[in-house]
């Protein structure tokens, strides 16, 4: 009987289906109501989805998007390979949700030490799809509709978006820069904020500030005082930060990356962001963390908990050993945190000094592994355009990897719409490179040089 029933009602809807009637009514019956959620209303647009296609499509030297083109280090690949291939199958199941327990034990050992703090492994530490899902989550356990996050100019790009996507409300106080003495290359040291202009940004419905220290895209280390100037305003007016130090490692010339958690006052507010992608030179692994207080970390568990959820077992293993290595050797000369950002000063050094010579003015940073230079003298291979709605850099930009094979970053893209013309004669270079892709960016770099001066 039951046969006979869904045989009949196959039938029936085989001749709907062919009629003249059905077919009209089918077409006319594909969706017209809108679809996007309101909170991602003006953040479609991306700058790495743009100029990752364009180098792609165009480059011979990709000094655009930041990563390595070289490997991590021996004993971290060695960590992964003893993950990946060990006797221990559970390595290849589900870990912990909020980090895998050696990852979380040894970041609480290695930055309790640095902190001066007691870290409690499963409350003050909470390991993420890298920093970008950190931050993600920090933006939607804080941040709710009326609530402002001052936002310091030029920031990387997510920030916005996220603190929108939140229901927040941006604010904007950008670093200014002062020109140098005696004709010197400029610093990333001379940008600096105007501390009555970050004062006025404060109000009664700021909730957070978010501090990128060293900066990108600039390279900027905040001084002692500028992160006391910080401080002491997050304290005055009860405001969150979200630290994001995932360049903590990459200061160059002597100078200290502090960190503002240690500062009076700011451990109970802030929420640390680091990343194993910048700190072990393994982008590709996306193993981030947050350090701070439980009664911060606990919302951002909650986040954590109904989106991702899971971090990559293995490569948190393999993390938590080469931590595990960095811990013993603290300090010392085999330290990879020792090692890389030598290694790193002398390649910033190499490309500040090709830029230089062919008239691109570097502004050379103290920290991370980016470097913005100073496009102005090269408008006559690419002319303003008045009026324009692009900004200078990004159609400098976009010419130079089209016509010399060179890919960067416009420094526009690290600035909010009402500020990107203001600094538009800048682009971004990344020397995390190997000593042939700098080389091969020299060369492009003089072959245009002589192209400029011959007659």
């Amino acid at each position: 009987m039951l046969r006979r029933a869904g045989s009949s009602l196959r039938h029936f809807l085989l001749e709907r289906k062919s009629s003249v009637g059905y077919r009209s009514y089918s077409s006319k019956a594909k969706m017209s109501r809108p679809v996007q959620a309101r909170r991602l209303e003006g953040t479609d647009k991306n700058i790495w989805v743009e100029f990752v296609k364009l180098a792609a499509t165009y480059s011979t030297v990709n000094l655009g998007q930041g990563f390595p083109d070289f490997p991590p280090p021996d004993f971290l690949k060695e960590a992964f390979a003893r993950a990946l291939s060990g006797e221990n199958h559970m390595l290849h199941q589900y870990t912990r949700a909020f980090g895998h327990p050696p990852l979380v034990k040894i970041l609480a050992q290695f930055f309790g030490k640095l902190l001066g703090q007691e870290l409690d492994p499963m409350n003050n530490v909470m390991v993420t799809v890298g920093a970008y899902q950190a931050l993600f989550c920090c933006f939607q356990a804080f941040i709710e509709e009326g609530d402002e996050v001052i936002i310091i100019e030029p920031f990387f790009d997510c920030y916005e978006p996220m603190v929108k996507m939140a229901g927040g409300t941006p604010v904007f106080v950008p670093l200014r820069p002062k020109a140098p003495k005696d004709g010197k290359l400029m610093s990333s040291a001379d940008w600096q904020l105007d501390p009555a202009e970050l004062a006025s940004k404060f109000s009664e419905r700021t909730k957070a500030i978010v501090l990128n220290s060293p900066n990108n895209p600039l390279g900027k280390v905040f001084s002692r005082g500028e992160l006391e100037l910080i401080a002491d305003l997050c304290v005055k007016h009860d405001v969150l930060c979200i630290s994001d130090e995932v360049y903590e490692w990459l200061v160059y010339d002597g100078k200290e990356h502090i960190r503002i958690a240690s500062l009076q006052g700011m451990w109970d507010r802030t929420v640390i962001i680091g990343s194993a992608g910048k700190t072990f030179s393994a982008t590709g692994w996306k193993v981030g963390w947050t350090v701070g207080p439980n009664r911060l970390l606990q919302h951002l568990r909650t986040v954590h908990q109904n989106s991702v959820y899971h971090c990559a077992t293995v490569a948190q293993e393999a993390v938590a050993q080469g931590f595990q290595r960095e811990l013993e050797l603290y300090g010392k000369p085999d330290s990879y945190f020792v090692q890389l950002p030598k290694e790193l000063q002398r390649k910033r050094d190499w490309l500040v000094q090709s830029l230089d010579a062919v008239g691109m003015k570097p502004i050379v940073p103290e920290g991370t592994y980016f470097l913005v230079a100073d496009i102005s003298k090269f408008k006559s291979d690419v002319p303003d355009v008045p009026d324009s709605d692009e900004p200078y850099d990004s159609r400098f930009a976009k010419w130079m990897v089209k016509n010399k094979g060179l890919a960067a970053i416009p420094l526009s893209a690290f600035y909010s719409g009402a500020h990107k013309n203001n600094y538009s004669h800048f682009i971004r270079f990344c020397f995390a490179k190997e000593e042939a892709t700098l080389k091969a960016a020299s060369d492009i770099l003089q072959k245009w040089k002589q192209e400029k001066t011959s007659p």
